[in-house]
């Protein structure tokens, strides 16, 4: 089974599952990734988080079942997993616009969202320069914070932003720039996110053998096949649109998957109007 088709096989689980507490880790195994990786897929292949899509299918549902039963709207709450009608009302005007009410009055517009199915598409017009390099075992120091395991989360956003910030406004960077002295160089950010783990974390760090103080942690990147992506870009969000097109367009067809190890995005200079950046994407031959 090639990467689309498991893609489309944790689709069909979502669809089969779709009234009960659908578990992200378990839609992940059937497409044979890490729960943070497959989230990271399905953004990047259809603009739109994994929640959301769930919720867009499940008031999808929800329209046919108001419109064609008798039942009562706590009643296809309940089914579609919502504990109080005020919970149902408010998931069902954000896709619909309207109340679940109204849904049976004539003349009313609602939303139909069809299950998605993925399949190649024509892309990559625009060259993208990368390497394939296999690394030991390297120590990153720095510091972190938890992430939510819904990595499109509001909260997420605003920490990742937030750390970044913080480093930028004290000595930090200056300080951790100091203690680099190993691949990959440059400031980091690393997402520590494998499915053995109670807790993902996110990392502003650099790769270094050097001693570090209380103030700083350190972790260790597992050794890995690393699928390395340069790039530049004035736009402070360039290193996250080329991360998301190695993922929609290189991904599906490049004989590798994802492996079960950490998002790495490299800061080689920060220069005003001209960064300079390379994405290391933990690979697996399929």
């Amino acid at each position: 089974m090639d990467w689309i088709e498991r893609m489309n096989a944790a689709i069909n689980y979502i669809e089969e599952h779709i009234t009960e507490e659908l578990d992200v880790s378990r839609i992940a195994q059937i497409s044979s990734s890490s729960a943070y990786h497959f989230q990271r897929m399905f953004v990047c292949m259809t603009y739109i988080p994994l929640s959301e899509y769930i919720r867009r299918r499940r008031m999808s549902l929800a329209v046919a079942d108001l419109k064609s039963s008798e039942a009562k709207i706590i009643d296809i709450a309940l089914k579609y997993g919502y504990n109080s009608p005020t919970a149902f009302n408010r998931a069902f005007q954000s896709v619909h616009g309207i109340a679940p009410s109204l849904v049976k009055q004539d003349g009313v517009t609602v939303k139909s969202y069809p299950p998605i199915r993925f399949k190649i598409s024509i892309k990559g017009v625009e060259g993208m320069n990368y390497r394939i390099e296999k690394r030991e075992a390297f120590r990153i120091v720095g510091f972190s914070s938890p992430l939510d395991k819904d990595i499109e989360s509001d909260y997420n956003y605003e920490l990742v932003s937030g750390m970044w910030r913080l480093s930028a406004t004290n000595v930090t960077t200056s300080k951790l720039s100091a203690l680099i002295d190993g691949q990959p160089k440059g400031l980091l950010g690393v997402v520590v996110c494998d499915d053995s783990l109670e807790e993902w974390r996110y990392f502003v760090a650099v790769s270094s053998t050097k001693e570090i103080d209380s103030t700083l942690e350190e972790y260790i990147v597992q050794p890995y096949t690393w699928a390395i992506f340069s790039g530049e870009g004035k736009d402070a969000d360039a290193i996250k649109d080329l991360g998301n097109r190695v993922i929609a367009e290189w991904l599906p067809t490049s004989g590798y998957e994802y492996d079960n190890g950490p998002d790495i995005e490299v800061y080689l200079s920060e220069e005003p109007g001209n960064a300079k950046f390379e994405f290391w994407m933990p690979v697996k031959k399929l």
